[in-house]
């Protein structure tokens, strides 16, 4: 790895830390397309760029999830019996997604998370309060949801807040803790999501030695070192910045992002 290397995923960590903390995207919605930039301008396995992109990014959401989840556990703020219901379906749903990333092409799976980004930038930018309210599934509806959440959340190496939330918050959970249930929700999807991609990754030819998978060690190592200290200022700089006027100049960049994706 050289210095450049290194330099753009300690960028790709802090980025992805202050816009998590900043406004609550899922580091996975910077990362993956951060990589797979990386990735291809070093030259690293080009046969399998996004692959190596979702596995890494769902690598290193694995323990910015948990210390998300333990600072809202410590606040009482995780619904548990909520992870409790959707985690089966999450867990079931996250193999199946990476296991169908595993059999699509590098240019689907491109095209796919470009789509996802148009849609998470098409709905910050337009979401608006949601007054209607249902009920919360029953036991079957609940494992249903969580595996719809686990399998879009490993196929995009997210760790799910952008599909958890609306979803909690729909069912009649206030958003503090639909937030905090869905940090929680996260670490089981990033836990089964990159085992996933490691096992769908396993033997395939052209990966680099330092990757398990579809998993690269070094970009998660350097990632998680930057992106852990910076969560906490991109959450103190939410309470001084213009968040709203951010977050569409953000969302448009998403929509950019996802297109280039889309149109390479």
């Amino acid at each position: 790895m050289d210095l450049w290397e290194l330099a753009a995923y300690l960028a790709t960590g802090i980025a992805s830390g202050v816009l998590a903390g900043l406004f609550g995207v899922g580091g996975g919605v910077v990362v993956v397309p951060a990589l797979i930039f990386v990735f291809a301008r070093v030259g690293l396995a080009p046969d399998w760029i996004p692959h190596l992109a979702v596995g890494t990014s769902l690598a290193a959401i694995v323990a910015t999830g948990a210390a998300s989840a333990y600072a809202h556990h410590r606040r009482g703020a995780v619904r548990w019996d909520l992870v409790r219901s959707l985690a089966p379906g999450i867990v079931i749903g996250a193999w199946a997604g990476a296991a169908f990333a595993g059999i699509l092409s590098d240019e689907w799976l491109k095209r796919i998370f470009g789509c996802f980004l148009l849609y998470v930038g098409g709905w910050m930018l337009l979401r608006r309060a949601d007054t209607a309210r249902r009920a919360l599934p029953g036991t079957a509806g609940m494992l249903a949801a969580g595996a719809g959440i686990g399998a879009l959340s490993a196929l995009v190496g997210i760790g799910g807040g952008t599909v958890t939330v609306p979803f909690l918050n729909r069912v009649g959970i206030d958003m503090r803790r639909a937030v905090a249930t869905s940090s929680a929700c996260g670490v089981p999807i990033a836990v089964a999501g990159a085992l996933g991609f490691m096992a769908v990754g396993w033997g395939r030819e052209g990966l680099p030695l330092a990757s398990t998978g579809f998993v690269y060690w070094p970009a998660v190592v350097a990632i998680l070192a930057a992106s852990v200290p910076m969560a906490p200022l991109g959450a103190h700089l939410a309470h001084k910045l213009p968040v709203d006027r951010l977050k569409r100049v953000f969302a448009v960049l998403l929509l950019v992002l996802g297109a280039r994706l889309l149109l390479a």
